[in-house]
């Protein structure tokens, strides 16, 4: 069975590739012929990255930090599209736009919406309606696995917009049980839930893919995605009360100015090392969240501005709520090792209920 799997690969982030991998390999041990649709938003390709980043930005300012950004975009290019050559099996066209998908269809037997956060109007600046298989034949096979909608509620124009795309799908899964709740709220039917696909491999297969960065010293891990200074304040003085090194997952080359040893850009399998030896990870992203559950590590999660339900709801689901915090004078929590035998018999369940949901999804 050749299944074509359209997701957010593009994207600079380690969350991003490593749910892509995942969502491969998951495909691949259930005998699918997969492929990754090579579709590159033109904000994402590498020759507008130094535009997009800077779009709010004008004269000698735009300028400036357009020169500041390259060393951080050639490390990007180098790390994660190089992961993206080695690890995932790509289409060999490059999709750019809804055309180019009419120029040259796709072949497959089921057309799949990935995970992240394909759903998320939000995020993507509107409703893409690539990622809602627009560009599939009509009366093709069409799934989705642990799609991501990022929020509780819609408006009523993007409903008229996606709902009609939503029907056409044979069966849906998403990520957050709130996105469950929400799309039967619409109306639709086959709706159920899935694990993020990065939850769906086992920490053993994940450190097989680790790649060993030397630290003598036990350590307090920072991944931040948004800079907040009331964070910085918080993890510095956390690791000084727990008697740790602060070291810090920076993903520009701007950070390295931020408290705590700077790894700038680090390989995608060094990053899974670092969170496996860390004696605590604190963030404000869900995917680093996914991996400290998976690894079975005590972690802090700093809730975010914006799009808080997919942690919100990923700690809910383990009754992990209380390791979210909005005061940055709680440093008890640190002092709570969260116990991994309820939590890990949760994450057997639910991943086998996962994988089952998609196994049932290819055969239906």
């Amino acid at each position: 069975m050749k299944i074509a799997v359209i997701t957010m690969h593009a994207v600079k982030n380690y969350g991003s590739v490593l749910q892509t991998y995942a969502t491969q390999e998951i495909l691949l041990k259930m005998g699918c012929d997969v492929e990754i649709i090579n579709y590159i938003r033109e904000k994402n390709l590498n020759s507008n990255l130094a535009e997009t980043w800077t779009n709010n930005d004008h004269g000698v300012k735009k300028i400036v930090k357009k020169i500041v950004l390259l060393p951080t975009i050639h490390r990007w290019i180098k790390v994660f599209d190089g992961f993206l050559t080695e690890a995932i099996h790509l289409t060999p066209n490059v999709y750019l736009k809804e055309k180019d998908f009419k120029s040259i269809p796709l072949d497959a037997d089921v057309y799949c919406t990935g995970s992240d956060q394909v759903w998320n109007s939000g995020w993507n600046l509107g409703v893409d309606k690539n990622f809602y298989l627009n560009f599939a034949p009509e009366d093709s096979k069409r799934i989705s696995i642990a799609a991501s909608i990022g929020r509780t509620t819609i408006s009523d124009a993007e409903k008229e917009i996606v709902l009609p795309l939503l029907k056409k799908y044979d069966y849906i899964t998403v990520r957050e049980l709130s996105g469950v709740k929400l799309l039967k709220n619409l109306g639709l039917g086959r709706v159920g839930f899935c694990l993020d696909p990065t939850l769906l491999l086992t920490k053993d297969e994940w450190l097989k893919h680790a790649v060993p960065y030397k630290i003598k010293k036990k350590f307090l891990l920072v991944y931040q995605l948004n800079h907040d200074e009331r964070f910085d304040d918080y993890v510095v003085k956390l690791a000084k009360r727990k008697c740790l090194d602060l070291v810090r997952v920076c993903t520009r080359f701007d950070q390295c100015r931020l408290p705590g040893r700077a790894i700038i850009i680090p390989k995608v399998g060094q990053l899974l090392d670092l969170i496996d030896k860390a004696e605590l990870v604190v963030t404000n992203s869900f995917h680093a969240t996914a991996f400290c559950i998976n690894f079975n590590k005590d972690f802090i999660d700093i809730r975010p501005n914006e799009y808080s339900c997919r942690i919100n709801d990923v700690l809910e689901l383990f009754d992990l709520q209380e390791r979210c915090i909005s005061d940055y004078n709680n440093f008890d929590i640190a002092n709570k090792q969260i116990n991994y035998d309820k939590i890990n018999s949760i994450l057997t369940l639910r991943r086998k209920e996962s994988l089952d949901a998609i196994k049932n999804m290819l055969a239906d």
